[in-house]
Protein backbone atom coordinates (compact mmCIF):
# COMPACT_ATOMS: atom_id res chain seq x y z
CA UNK A 1 0.00 0.00 0.00
CA UNK A 2 2.40 2.44 -1.60
CA UNK A 3 0.15 5.50 -1.21
CA UNK A 4 -0.20 4.82 2.69
CA UNK A 5 3.82 5.22 2.95
CA UNK A 6 3.95 8.53 1.06
CA UNK A 7 0.79 10.15 3.33
CA UNK A 8 2.49 8.71 6.58
CA UNK A 9 6.06 10.42 5.76
CA UNK A 10 3.83 13.86 4.67
CA UNK A 11 2.23 13.90 8.05
CA UNK A 12 4.78 13.15 10.15
CA UNK A 13 7.29 16.20 8.16
CA UNK A 14 4.43 18.50 9.49
CA UNK A 15 3.85 17.50 13.05
CA UNK A 16 5.07 20.46 14.14
CA UNK A 17 2.15 22.13 13.00
CA UNK A 18 -0.09 21.58 16.33
CA UNK A 19 -3.02 23.51 15.58
CA UNK A 20 -3.72 24.40 12.11
CA UNK A 21 -5.62 21.33 9.85
CA UNK A 22 -3.26 20.41 7.25
CA UNK A 23 -5.30 18.60 4.21
CA UNK A 24 -3.43 15.97 3.09
CA UNK A 25 -6.17 14.29 1.07
CA UNK A 26 -4.24 16.06 -2.21
CA UNK A 27 -1.22 14.12 -1.88
CA UNK A 28 -3.01 10.63 -1.69
CA UNK A 29 -2.50 8.17 -5.06
CA UNK A 30 -5.76 8.09 -7.24
CA UNK A 31 -7.71 4.42 -6.11
CA UNK A 32 -10.56 4.01 -7.49
CA UNK A 33 -10.94 1.22 -4.82
CA UNK A 34 -11.47 3.83 -2.15
CA UNK A 35 -15.05 4.88 -1.20
CA UNK A 36 -16.69 8.27 -1.91
CA UNK A 37 -16.18 11.05 0.73
CA UNK A 38 -16.76 14.73 1.11
CA UNK A 39 -17.19 16.71 4.60
CA UNK A 40 -20.18 18.71 3.03
CA UNK A 41 -22.52 16.83 5.60
CA UNK A 42 -22.06 13.73 7.93
CA UNK A 43 -19.78 11.06 6.12
CA UNK A 44 -22.05 7.98 6.86
CA UNK A 45 -20.97 4.19 7.12
CA UNK A 46 -23.77 1.34 6.71
CA UNK A 47 -23.42 -2.31 8.17
CA UNK A 48 -26.33 -4.17 8.74
CA UNK A 49 -28.12 -7.32 7.53
CA UNK A 50 -31.36 -9.14 6.96
CA UNK A 51 -31.97 -12.64 6.51
CA UNK A 52 -35.27 -12.37 3.67
CA UNK A 53 -34.88 -9.82 0.88
CA UNK A 54 -34.37 -6.18 1.32
CA UNK A 55 -37.86 -3.75 0.01
CA UNK A 56 -37.61 -1.18 -2.47
CA UNK A 57 -37.67 1.46 0.13
CA UNK A 58 -34.90 -0.21 1.82
CA UNK A 59 -32.45 -0.61 -0.91
CA UNK A 60 -32.99 3.03 -1.92
CA UNK A 61 -31.89 4.27 1.75
CA UNK A 62 -29.01 1.98 1.64
CA UNK A 63 -27.86 3.28 -1.35
CA UNK A 64 -27.56 6.70 0.18
CA UNK A 65 -24.29 5.46 1.64
CA UNK A 66 -21.03 5.66 0.38
CA UNK A 67 -19.91 2.70 2.04
CA UNK A 68 -21.95 -0.05 2.92
CA UNK A 69 -20.97 -4.10 4.63
CA UNK A 70 -23.77 -6.54 4.00
CA UNK A 71 -23.23 -8.57 7.14
CA UNK A 72 -23.02 -11.92 7.34
CA UNK A 73 -26.85 -14.31 6.91
CA UNK A 74 -27.64 -11.24 4.48
CA UNK A 75 -30.51 -12.54 1.91
CA UNK A 76 -29.51 -16.11 3.08
CA UNK A 77 -33.22 -17.08 3.91
CA UNK A 78 -34.49 -15.72 0.61
CA UNK A 79 -31.78 -16.41 -1.98
CA UNK A 80 -30.52 -19.45 -0.41
CA UNK A 81 -27.04 -18.55 0.60
CA UNK A 82 -25.24 -15.54 2.28
CA UNK A 83 -22.97 -15.19 -1.12
CA UNK A 84 -26.36 -15.08 -3.19
CA UNK A 85 -28.15 -12.68 -0.52
CA UNK A 86 -24.93 -10.31 -0.24
CA UNK A 87 -24.40 -10.41 -4.79
CA UNK A 88 -28.29 -10.12 -5.27
CA UNK A 89 -28.82 -7.09 -2.62
CA UNK A 90 -24.92 -5.38 -3.97
CA UNK A 91 -26.93 -5.48 -7.47
CA UNK A 92 -30.03 -3.82 -6.49
CA UNK A 93 -27.95 -1.30 -4.02
CA UNK A 94 -25.68 -0.54 -7.77
CA UNK A 95 -28.58 0.02 -9.51
CA UNK A 96 -29.38 2.90 -7.81
CA UNK A 97 -25.88 4.46 -7.10
CA UNK A 98 -22.78 2.82 -9.17
CA UNK A 99 -20.69 4.23 -7.08
CA UNK A 100 -21.47 3.02 -3.95
CA UNK A 101 -18.68 0.47 -2.34
CA UNK A 102 -20.01 -2.71 -1.27
CA UNK A 103 -17.70 -5.14 1.24
CA UNK A 104 -18.92 -8.31 1.51
CA UNK A 105 -18.29 -9.72 5.25
CA UNK A 106 -16.46 -13.08 5.98
CA UNK A 107 -15.10 -14.12 9.19
CA UNK A 108 -11.58 -15.25 9.45
CA UNK A 109 -12.34 -17.69 11.33
CA UNK A 110 -15.98 -18.20 12.46
CA UNK A 111 -17.93 -20.80 10.91
CA UNK A 112 -20.73 -18.94 10.50
CA UNK A 113 -24.41 -20.73 9.12
CA UNK A 114 -25.75 -19.51 5.60
CA UNK A 115 -22.53 -19.84 3.75
CA UNK A 116 -23.25 -22.37 1.34
CA UNK A 117 -19.51 -22.82 0.02
CA UNK A 118 -18.18 -23.32 3.65
CA UNK A 119 -20.89 -26.04 4.18
CA UNK A 120 -19.28 -28.08 0.94
CA UNK A 121 -16.18 -27.54 1.88
CA UNK A 122 -16.52 -28.80 5.48
CA UNK A 123 -18.75 -31.54 4.19
CA UNK A 124 -15.95 -32.88 1.92
CA UNK A 125 -13.27 -31.91 4.55
CA UNK A 126 -14.34 -32.47 8.46
CA UNK A 127 -11.02 -31.96 9.37
CA UNK A 128 -11.07 -28.55 8.52
CA UNK A 129 -13.51 -27.87 11.69
CA UNK A 130 -10.90 -26.77 14.70
CA UNK A 131 -10.88 -29.29 17.81
CA UNK A 132 -10.04 -28.77 21.28
CA UNK A 133 -7.62 -30.85 23.36
CA UNK A 134 -9.89 -33.59 23.68
CA UNK A 135 -10.40 -33.88 20.21
CA UNK A 136 -13.55 -32.43 20.25
CA UNK A 137 -15.68 -29.42 18.22
CA UNK A 138 -14.43 -26.55 19.42
CA UNK A 139 -17.91 -24.24 19.65
CA UNK A 140 -18.34 -20.39 20.12
CA UNK A 141 -20.40 -19.45 23.33
CA UNK A 142 -23.83 -20.19 21.62
CA UNK A 143 -22.72 -23.85 21.42
CA UNK A 144 -23.34 -23.88 17.27
CA UNK A 145 -21.29 -22.45 15.68
CA UNK A 146 -17.07 -23.77 15.00
CA UNK A 147 -14.48 -22.48 13.85
CA UNK A 148 -11.61 -23.13 10.81
CA UNK A 149 -8.52 -24.71 11.99
CA UNK A 150 -6.51 -21.65 9.55
CA UNK A 151 -3.62 -23.36 10.82
CA UNK A 152 -4.01 -26.01 8.12
CA UNK A 153 -2.73 -24.64 4.30
CA UNK A 154 -5.61 -26.28 3.08
CA UNK A 155 -8.30 -24.69 4.90
CA UNK A 156 -6.44 -20.83 4.24
CA UNK A 157 -6.47 -22.02 0.69
CA UNK A 158 -9.91 -22.50 0.46
CA UNK A 159 -10.62 -18.95 2.72
CA UNK A 160 -8.69 -17.72 -0.10
CA UNK A 161 -10.07 -18.54 -2.88
CA UNK A 162 -13.43 -17.90 -1.75
CA UNK A 163 -12.62 -14.45 -1.00
CA UNK A 164 -11.30 -14.25 -4.21
CA UNK A 165 -14.39 -15.40 -5.71
CA UNK A 166 -16.66 -13.35 -4.10
CA UNK A 167 -14.70 -10.27 -4.66
CA UNK A 168 -14.19 -10.89 -8.59
CA UNK A 169 -17.86 -10.26 -8.77
CA UNK A 170 -18.39 -7.25 -10.52
CA UNK A 171 -21.01 -5.99 -7.32
CA UNK A 172 -18.33 -6.51 -4.56
CA UNK A 173 -15.45 -3.61 -3.89
CA UNK A 174 -14.03 -5.46 -0.71
CA UNK A 175 -13.65 -7.59 2.16
CA UNK A 176 -15.53 -7.01 5.89
CA UNK A 177 -12.90 -9.24 7.92
CA UNK A 178 -14.24 -10.16 11.37
CA UNK A 179 -12.98 -11.58 14.26
CA UNK A 180 -8.87 -10.38 13.89
CA UNK A 181 -9.26 -9.76 17.55
CA UNK A 182 -10.72 -13.24 19.03
CA UNK A 183 -7.14 -14.59 16.93
CA UNK A 184 -4.80 -12.33 17.93
CA UNK A 185 -6.04 -11.76 21.44
CA UNK A 186 -3.99 -15.15 23.18
CA UNK A 187 -6.81 -15.96 26.01
CA UNK A 188 -9.61 -16.55 23.40
CA UNK A 189 -8.53 -19.84 21.80
CA UNK A 190 -5.74 -20.76 24.08
CA UNK A 191 -8.19 -21.64 27.01
CA UNK A 192 -10.04 -23.79 23.65
CA UNK A 193 -7.38 -25.14 22.27
CA UNK A 194 -4.19 -24.61 24.07
CA UNK A 195 -0.99 -22.60 23.84
CA UNK A 196 0.89 -24.14 21.19
CA UNK A 197 -2.43 -24.78 18.94
CA UNK A 198 -3.31 -21.10 19.72
CA UNK A 199 0.10 -19.97 18.53
CA UNK A 200 -0.38 -22.02 14.99
CA UNK A 201 -3.88 -20.44 14.62
CA UNK A 202 -2.06 -17.27 14.99
CA UNK A 203 0.30 -17.82 12.80
CA UNK A 204 -1.89 -18.95 9.95
CA UNK A 205 -3.83 -15.80 10.24
CA UNK A 206 -0.80 -13.81 9.51
CA UNK A 207 0.42 -15.20 6.28
CA UNK A 208 -3.19 -15.65 5.42
CA UNK A 209 -3.71 -11.72 5.47
CA UNK A 210 -0.05 -11.50 3.76
CA UNK A 211 -1.67 -13.53 1.27
CA UNK A 212 -5.07 -11.65 0.93
CA UNK A 213 -3.45 -8.31 0.96
CA UNK A 214 -0.72 -9.28 -1.52
CA UNK A 215 -3.59 -11.01 -3.92
CA UNK A 216 -6.28 -8.06 -3.87
CA UNK A 217 -5.12 -5.41 -2.04
CA UNK A 218 -4.61 -3.25 -4.97
CA UNK A 219 -7.85 -2.93 -6.27
CA UNK A 220 -9.82 -4.08 -3.44
CA UNK A 221 -11.61 -2.14 -0.33
CA UNK A 222 -9.93 -4.48 2.42
CA UNK A 223 -11.64 -3.47 5.84
CA UNK A 224 -10.95 -5.09 9.39
CA UNK A 225 -12.42 -5.35 12.54
CA UNK A 226 -9.17 -4.59 14.05
CA UNK A 227 -8.67 -1.43 16.22
CA UNK A 228 -9.19 -1.91 19.83
CA UNK A 229 -7.85 -0.73 23.39
CA UNK A 230 -6.63 -4.11 24.83
CA UNK A 231 -3.71 -4.56 27.57
CA UNK A 232 -2.20 -7.59 24.86
CA UNK A 233 -2.11 -5.06 21.80
CA UNK A 234 0.46 -2.43 21.73
CA UNK A 235 -1.03 0.82 20.08
CA UNK A 236 -4.51 -0.48 19.47
CA UNK A 237 -3.30 -3.03 16.97
CA UNK A 238 -2.55 -0.35 14.06
CA UNK A 239 0.39 -2.62 13.53
CA UNK A 240 -1.96 -4.97 11.94
CA UNK A 241 -3.08 -2.21 9.61
CA UNK A 242 -0.24 -2.63 7.29
CA UNK A 243 -2.60 -5.66 5.94
CA UNK A 244 -5.58 -3.80 5.25
CA UNK A 245 -6.86 -0.09 4.12
CA UNK A 246 -8.70 0.50 7.02
CA UNK A 247 -10.24 -0.65 10.54
CA UNK A 248 -14.04 -0.49 11.65
CA UNK A 249 -14.56 0.24 15.38
CA UNK A 250 -16.65 -1.45 17.27
CA UNK A 251 -17.20 -1.51 21.71
CA UNK A 252 -15.92 2.03 21.68
CA UNK A 253 -16.68 2.71 25.09
CA UNK A 254 -17.66 -0.39 27.04
CA UNK A 255 -14.99 -2.26 27.38
CA UNK A 256 -12.31 -0.92 30.47
CA UNK A 257 -10.28 -3.32 31.33
CA UNK A 258 -9.48 -1.88 35.01
CA UNK A 259 -9.47 1.71 33.38
CA UNK A 260 -11.75 4.35 33.78
CA UNK A 261 -14.51 5.15 31.18
CA UNK A 262 -12.90 8.07 30.55
CA UNK A 263 -9.32 6.86 30.14
CA UNK A 264 -10.49 3.67 27.81
CA UNK A 265 -12.17 6.10 25.55
CA UNK A 266 -8.97 8.67 25.31
CA UNK A 267 -6.91 5.05 24.45
CA UNK A 268 -9.26 4.43 21.78
CA UNK A 269 -9.84 8.16 20.65
CA UNK A 270 -5.53 8.68 19.91
CA UNK A 271 -5.25 5.15 18.57
CA UNK A 272 -8.18 6.49 15.50
CA UNK A 273 -6.47 10.09 15.20
CA UNK A 274 -3.38 8.35 14.49
CA UNK A 275 -4.71 6.04 11.82
CA UNK A 276 -7.01 8.31 10.53
CA UNK A 277 -4.42 11.04 9.95
CA UNK A 278 -2.36 8.18 8.32
CA UNK A 279 -4.59 7.72 5.43
CA UNK A 280 -6.44 4.88 6.98
CA UNK A 281 -10.36 4.39 6.21
CA UNK A 282 -12.36 4.60 9.42
CA UNK A 283 -15.99 2.78 9.42
CA UNK A 284 -16.69 3.84 13.11
CA UNK A 285 -20.16 1.99 14.56
CA UNK A 286 -21.17 3.78 17.70
CA UNK A 287 -24.22 2.65 19.74
CA UNK A 288 -27.18 4.62 20.65
CA UNK A 289 -28.74 2.51 23.08
CA UNK A 290 -26.32 0.94 26.05
CA UNK A 291 -24.73 -2.14 25.46
CA UNK A 292 -26.15 -5.01 27.10
CA UNK A 293 -24.65 -6.34 30.16
CA UNK A 294 -22.70 -9.66 29.51
CA UNK A 295 -22.63 -9.68 26.19
CA UNK A 296 -19.44 -11.20 24.60
CA UNK A 297 -18.18 -8.87 22.64
CA UNK A 298 -17.07 -9.72 19.22
CA UNK A 299 -20.23 -11.85 18.40
CA UNK A 300 -21.80 -8.60 18.02
CA UNK A 301 -22.23 -5.14 19.22
CA UNK A 302 -25.50 -5.96 20.83
CA UNK A 303 -27.38 -3.09 22.57
CA UNK A 304 -30.79 -2.22 24.45
CA UNK A 305 -33.93 -2.04 22.37
CA UNK A 306 -34.87 1.44 21.67
CA UNK A 307 -38.18 3.29 21.75
CA UNK A 308 -39.11 4.88 18.53
CA UNK A 309 -40.53 7.83 20.40
CA UNK A 310 -36.97 8.59 22.31
CA UNK A 311 -35.81 11.53 21.50
CA UNK A 312 -31.84 10.49 20.52
CA UNK A 313 -30.39 14.22 20.11
CA UNK A 314 -28.24 14.34 22.97
CA UNK A 315 -26.72 10.77 22.99
CA UNK A 316 -26.55 11.27 19.08
CA UNK A 317 -24.32 14.25 19.67
CA UNK A 318 -22.35 12.83 22.08
CA UNK A 319 -21.32 10.04 19.66
CA UNK A 320 -20.82 11.99 16.41
CA UNK A 321 -18.48 14.50 18.75
CA UNK A 322 -16.78 11.55 19.62
CA UNK A 323 -16.36 10.90 15.66
CA UNK A 324 -15.69 13.91 14.39
CA UNK A 325 -12.69 14.29 16.97
CA UNK A 326 -11.20 11.49 15.36
CA UNK A 327 -12.24 11.80 11.54
CA UNK A 328 -10.17 12.82 8.74
CA UNK A 329 -10.89 12.40 4.94
CA UNK A 330 -11.93 8.31 4.36
CA UNK A 331 -13.61 8.43 7.73
CA UNK A 332 -17.38 7.40 7.85
CA UNK A 333 -19.36 6.94 11.29
CA UNK A 334 -22.54 4.58 11.85
CA UNK A 335 -24.62 5.20 14.88
CA UNK A 336 -27.21 2.30 15.19
CA UNK A 337 -28.71 0.60 17.94
CA UNK A 338 -27.82 -3.30 16.19
CA UNK A 339 -26.93 -4.70 12.96
CA UNK A 340 -30.05 -6.87 12.16
CA UNK A 341 -32.53 -4.38 10.82
CA UNK A 342 -35.75 -5.84 11.89
CA UNK A 343 -35.31 -5.36 15.73
CA UNK A 344 -33.69 -1.82 14.76
CA UNK A 345 -35.72 1.77 16.00
CA UNK A 346 -33.93 4.03 13.98
CA UNK A 347 -33.82 1.57 10.57
CA UNK A 348 -34.50 4.27 7.31
CA UNK A 349 -34.39 7.10 9.77
CA UNK A 350 -32.72 10.28 8.66
CA UNK A 351 -31.33 12.50 11.44
CA UNK A 352 -31.24 16.16 11.25
CA UNK A 353 -27.57 16.32 12.49
CA UNK A 354 -26.95 14.47 9.29
CA UNK A 355 -28.00 16.71 7.16
CA UNK A 356 -26.49 20.02 8.68
CA UNK A 357 -23.59 21.43 6.54
CA UNK A 358 -20.27 20.27 8.14
CA UNK A 359 -17.35 21.77 6.28
CA UNK A 360 -13.87 20.72 6.04
CA UNK A 361 -11.90 20.48 9.29
CA UNK A 362 -9.74 23.94 10.18
CA UNK A 363 -7.57 21.97 12.62
CA UNK A 364 -6.66 18.50 14.35
CA UNK A 365 -8.88 17.94 17.21
CA UNK A 366 -7.27 19.36 20.69
CA UNK A 367 -7.29 18.09 23.87
CA UNK A 368 -7.30 19.32 27.44
CA UNK A 369 -7.99 16.90 30.16
CA UNK A 370 -11.25 14.87 28.84
CA UNK A 371 -11.61 17.62 26.90
CA UNK A 372 -11.62 18.04 23.48
CA UNK A 373 -12.63 20.67 20.83
CA UNK A 374 -12.58 20.81 17.38
CA UNK A 375 -13.37 23.76 14.70
CA UNK A 376 -14.48 22.67 11.17
CA UNK A 377 -15.95 25.18 8.34
CA UNK A 378 -19.62 25.02 9.53
CA UNK A 379 -19.47 23.09 12.73
CA UNK A 380 -17.24 23.79 16.33
CA UNK A 381 -17.26 20.50 18.04
CA UNK A 382 -16.99 20.81 22.40
CA UNK A 383 -16.67 16.67 23.49
CA UNK A 384 -16.35 16.22 27.87
CA UNK A 385 -15.87 12.28 28.04
CA UNK A 386 -16.11 12.54 31.41
CA UNK A 387 -19.41 13.79 31.77
CA UNK A 388 -20.54 11.58 28.38
CA UNK A 389 -21.70 15.47 27.37
CA UNK A 390 -21.12 17.18 24.05
CA UNK A 391 -22.30 20.52 22.18
CA UNK A 392 -22.30 20.66 18.28
CA UNK A 393 -22.33 24.38 17.67
CA UNK A 394 -23.52 24.79 14.09
CA UNK A 395 -22.56 27.95 12.48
Amino acid sequence: MYFKFLLVVLVLSLTSCKTQHIDTSSVKAVNNKLPEFSWDKMPLYMHLRKATAFTKEEIKFIAKHPLITFEKTTGSKTFGSTEKGTIKAAKAVKKINPNAKILYYKNVVINWSGYQEDEVFLKEHPEAFLVDTKGKKTLMSNKKNGFFDISQQQVRSYWLNHVTKMTSNPEIDGVFLDANIKVLVPSFFKSRIGKEKQKEIETGYLSMMEELDKNLGNDNLLIANILRVRPEFKDAGRAYLKFFDGSYLEGFEHENFGMTYEDYLAKGIDAVQKSAREGNVITMSLGIGKALKNTKTGIDDKRKRLNKNNNFTKRLDYLLAIFLVCAEKYSYVYPHDGYGINTSAVWLKTFPQYEKPLGKPLEFAKREGYIYTRKFEHLDVWLDIKNKTAKLNYK
